[in-house]
């Protein structure tokens, strides 16, 4: 393959969940395989007839942006729900038709399905199932992957799939306690996710788009860790991008922390979707358990101080259950 026709796996990873006091963490990825030539470049242009970053009233196009934005919204999960399926069934390369999971168990045996096995521990997972779209009639999913299918496919960008590391609350207290550093466990969770997207695609040329994660700018010596059969070169470490290149034979990959990362790519601006819808998804069942034990109890999306006032209005039902507030409250 020619220097001008080389295409490059393009992958953006964004989590959701990180602060709350309840509620799972879940980090998500998005590949792509794209031209080389377009990969450092701004997608919202040559997908604009498709994809949009601004959410408006009536507006037809998927709109793919921080997905912090679009959940405050009355409709967030309409739009971050409408965006994620219709990517998951856009055609493969060859042709082939993907659908999109039908329920709630489905999706998360597509994105992490090592997860699936772990709701058993939770009283308000164990049972949880429900039907997708959960917010879109099937239609409207359908009209907007055959929007989005033409655009990426005159844009020579081809959706290659997505993958979740999803970290229930006892997971997450034991890995926290295992690590004592939440950033440490949020790294590795990235961390594992480029490992994934990597051999799934076998990919020889990888970019890697990173909203950046706190204030942190060294993320060199955990990579080398990782991918210690790499050599690693420190691009820049600066206070708004730290960016590596990680060099093995016959492979190069490049791996891009960057600020508020989700307003300037859209694979990463995609990823922080999959990840709040994945995390909407989990807190509607997780509420519609609580309250089928306490039914007067005002939903939350599990924020601390809103959270605290959840906590109060159940404490009666978390003693009457016996319930292991290790499995439901989040240690940091």
């Amino acid at each position: 393959m020619t220097a001008a026709n080389s295409r490059t796996l393009v992958v953006g990873i964004d989590e959701a969940g990180y602060g709350p006091l309840l509620g799972p963490l879940v980090v998500s990825a998005v590949a792509f395989r794209a031209p080389t030539a377009l990969v450092a470049t701004n997608w919202w242009e040559p997908l604009h007839d498709a994809i949009t970053q601004k959410a408006r009233v009536r507006e037809p196009r998927l709109v793919v942006a921080d997905s912090k934005d679009l959940s405050r919204r009355k409709d967030g999960l309409r739009l971050l729900e409408r965006a994620a399926l219709a990517f998951l069934c856009l055609p493969t390369a060859d042709g082939t038709q993907r659908r999109y999971p039908p329920t709630l168990r489905g999706l998360l045996g597509q994105l992490n399905r090592s997860v699936v096995d772990g709701l058993r521990e939770y009283p308000w997972y164990q049972d949880a199932d429900f039907d997708l779209p959960a917010a879109n009639d099937p239609t409207a999913i359908s009209t907007q992957r055959t929007v989005l299918a033409t655009s990426l496919a005159r844009s020579g960008i081809e959706f290659v799939g997505a993958g979740s590391e999803i970290l229930l609350e006892g997971h997450f207290n034991r890995l926290v306690g295992a690590t004592r550093n939440k950033s440490v466990a949020l790294l590795g969770q990235t961390i594992r996710l480029i490992q994934r997207m990597a051999q799934a695609d076998g990919a020889d040329t990888m970019s890697v788009y990173i909203d950046k994660q706190g204030g942190r700018q060294n993320y060199g010596q955990p990579l080398m860790t990782a991918f210690e059969d790499a050599r690693l070169e420190i691009i820049e470490e600066t206070d708004t991008t730290s960016a590596y290149r990680l060099l093995r034979p016959q492979a190069a990959w490049e791996i891009r922390f960057i600020q508020q990362g989700e307003s300037h790519h859209l694979p990463i601006a995609l990823a922080s979707i999959f990840s709040k819808y994945v995390r909407e998804l989990f807190m509607c069942a997780f509420n519609t358990f609580w309250r089928t034990h306490v039914p007067a109890v005002k939903a939350t999306a599990g924020y601390y101080q809103d959270g605290l006032r959840f906590l109060k209005d159940i404490d009666a039902a978390i003693r009457t259950l016996q319930i292991d507030r290790n499995l439901l409250i989040r240690s940091r």
